[in-house]
């Protein structure tokens, strides 16, 4: 089967999710020099962890000194989709990308990565691939840097007006399941019902971390609601 292995090209198709990732982890480099964080530390973050709302939750756990559990916890419950998105890509990787190449893609597979590596006719290759990946990366981890200094520099009242794009960022995630699923509506309303149970409740807010309380509250919901209401899965014939 006819393979895309040009790494231009992936250079070019990955372009476009680049300039959207920097807009956004600008907005998550403010947040976390905002918590305590260095610039240093954000922009490792950035590099490391291709993932906004593991970072964004990461981020206070760090701040308030949780144990290494509760954060490692709360990434797997958060980007445990990550591990089917890689399992059907890997369905669509081409013959010239071998087992030590499939882990480095891996680490670089995001949701945007994944529509846009999928959306292909063909299988891709390896240099495709690696170039997908590498003008996000540069973005997600210039944008970080930039957040960062600017929330060092810029004068607090900017910086706060600047740090809304992080509850934006939120809305563009949650607003379009909710919109197509009532399932996901309920899903997300059940968890902020229990989040406030356990910020008002002095016994609950007093005695469980805020990392605990993301895995308890996102566990809990997504359970209720996989039982009580399932999303349908469409079947389509070939």
């Amino acid at each position: 089967m006819k393979e895309i292995n040009s790494f231009k090209k992936g250079i070019t198709d990955g372009l476009p999710i680049c300039i959207g990732y920097f807009s956004v982890s600008f907005a998550f480099g403010i947040f976390a020099v905002q918590n305590g964080l260095s610039v240093l530390e954000a922009f490792l973050i950035s590099l490391t962890n291709l993932t906004s709302a593991g970072q964004l939750a990461a981020v206070p756990i760090i701040a308030s000194a949780g144990t290494l559990i509760e954060l490692a916890i709360t990434q797997l419950v958060i980007n445990s989709r990550y591990a089917l998105m890689s399992v059907s890509l890997s369905q669509k990787l081409g013959p010239s990308i071998t087992l030590p190449h499939r882990f480095s893609i891996a680490f670089g597979n995001t949701d945007e990565i994944f529509a846009v590596a999928m959306s292909k006719r063909f299988n891709v290759g390896k240099r495709y691939m690696y170039g997908l990946i590498l003008t996000p990366i540069v973005g997600w981890t210039l944008g970080t840097v930039s957040g960062a200094i600017a929330g060092d520099i810029l004068p607090i009242t900017v910086t706060s007006a600047l740090g809304v794009a992080i509850y934006g960022m939120f809305i563009a995630i949650v607003v379009p399941p909710i919109k197509k699923e009532r399932s996901s509506a309920l899903c997300v309303l059940l968890a902020m019902v229990l989040s406030c149970i356990f910020y008002y409740v002095p016994v609950l807010k007093n005695n469980i971390p805020s990392g605990f309380t993301i895995i308890i509250c996102s566990v809990i919901s997504s359970a209720i609601l996989a039982l009580v209401a399932p999303i349908k899965v469409e079947e389509k014939n070939d």
